[in-house]
């Protein structure tokens, strides 16, 4: 299969916290010659705001002036895609433990949920593209063309995402795995958009494969959805 071969899809894929998305989905994209969008880093990028804001997450009012005035955009570069707030490279103070549980917290918040909303549905509106996230089947793409659910073990998950944090030294093993059940619960026991697979989503383990087998099993699944 060369890119271009596939035609034009919304393909959505869901699943907890360390479950492989993100390398997946941008191998998937890059398969089918697609753009990937990871809608996880827009809710890091409205808790990095909040953060540097000082702003309180549970203060639903100064939320919401932040979901009018924020500005978030994907832009390519050299190191690839990279997330933008106000035009500045946020890409990298993103991804720390303590940004990660304030996005679970703000991702609840039915106000921010709202504000993104609009900016993912803009950017699935000519297909061809891959969108991970956790609600990508169920809430914003209910009608996407290919939903995917990845799951995984969660001592895997932990480890997958202690090796990610090992640089920083900030946290052991145990606080990891920790924090995950925590984000778990969190985000599978919120009122809104709870983390589910939809009822049309094909559910892969990759608990025990390497990122290439499941990209694997998703290209067969698209390609026979296409009946190529």
């Amino acid at each position: 299969m060369e890119k271009g071969d596939v035609k034009p899809l919304l393909i959505a894929i869901d699943g907890p916290a360390g479950a492989g998305k993100t390398t997946v989905s941008r191998m998937l994209a890059d398969r089918l010659g697609f753009l990937y969008v990871d809608t996880g880093a827009l809710y890091r990028g409205v808790a990095f705001e909040v953060a540097s804001r000082g702003i309180d997450p549970e203060d639903e009012e100064a939320l919401s002036a932040l979901a009018a005035d924020i500005d978030l955009k994907f832009g390519h570069t050299e190191k690839g895609v990279r997330l933008f707030s106000g035009g500045k490279d946020i890409s990298n103070d993103i991804r720390t433990p303590e940004i990660t549980m304030l996005a679970s917290a703000v991702s609840a918040k039915p106000v921010v949920r709202e504000a993104l909303l609009g900016v993912q549905k803009q950017l699935g509106a000519k297909k061809a593209a891959v969108f991970e996230g956790r609600d990508m089947g169920t809430v914003v793409f209910p009608d996407a063309d290919v939903k995917f659910f990845l799951i995984a073990d969660i001592e895997a998950r932990a480890r997958r995402r202690f090796l990610e944090y090992k640089d920083a030294g900030s946290q052991s093993f145990e606080d990891v795995l920790e924090d995950m059940k925590t984000r778990d619960d969190n985000d599978s026991s919120r009122a809104i958009a709870p983390l589910q697979p939809a009822d049309d989503a094909v559910i892969i383990d990759s608990t025990k494969l390497p990122p290439a087998s499941v990209v694997d099993q998703m290209v067969a699944v698209v390609l026979l959805k296409q009946g190529a």
